[in-house]
C-alpha cells in the first residue's frame, strides 16, 4: 500500500493531465464542455476514479452528459497513455470517468434551504401580533413562608 500522501498527489497530477488533454489534445466536441472536478486514486495506486461534470452549452440548454461519457469512454485509452507520460510511475492506474453529483446535489440542497426560509418567514409572519395563550406569566410564584408563631398554632391543632 502507497502512501496516502503519494496517492494525493498523484491524484492531483491525474487530474491535471486528464484535463489538460481534453482541452488541448482529444478533438472530440462533445468534451467542449467538460470540466475535471476530482480525481481518487486506490492505495495501491492502480486505479484511479476521475469525476467530472458537464455544463451546458448556454444557461437553457440542458448538458449532454450521455455524449460526453461517450467521448470519455472512447478517449479512455489515449487519456491513460497521456497520464503514463505525465506521472512516471511504474504502472499506469486505470482511469474510470463518473460523472460528478455535487452540482445536482448542491442546488436540490439550495431548494430545500429556500423552502425553509419560507417557512420560517411564514411562521414569523403569524407569530406578529400573537398573544400568548394563558395566563401572562404562567409559573406559580413562591408560597410566603409563615410565621412560627402560625406553624405553631398549627401544630398544636393536630
Amino acid at each position: 500500500m502507497a502512501d496516502p500522501a503519494r496517492a494525493r498527489k498523484l491524484a492531483k497530477r491525474i487530474s491535471q493531465i486528464v484535463a489538460s488533454a481534453i482541452e488541448h489534445e482529444v478533438k472530440d466536441p462533445r468534451l467542449d464542455y467538460v470540466t475535471i472536478t476530482d480525481t481518487k486514486v486506490t492505495g495501491d495506486l492502480h486505479d484511479a476514479t476521475v469525476y467530472y461534470t458537464v455544463l451546458g452549452e448556454k444557461l437553457d440548454i440542458p448538458p449532454d452528459f450521455a455524449g460526453a461519457a461517450a467521448a470519455l469512454e472512447s478517449a479512455r485509452g489515449v487519456l491513460r497513455t497521456k497520464v503514463g507520460q505525465g506521472t512516471g510511475v511504474r504502472y499506469t492506474p486505470t482511469l474510470t470517468f463518473v460523472a460528478d453529483t455535487i452540482p445536482e446535489e448542491s442546488k436540490r440542497i439550495e431548494d430545500l434551504l429556500a423552502k425553509a426560509r419560507e417557512a420560517d418567514a411564514e411562521v414569523a409572519r403569524r407569530a406578529t401580533g400573537a398573544q400568548h395563550a394563558g395566563e401572562p406569566d404562567p409559573y406559580k410564584a413562591p408560597r410566603e413562608e409563615a410565621d412560627d408563631d402560625e406553624l405553631a398554632e398549627e401544630e398544636s391543632r393536630s
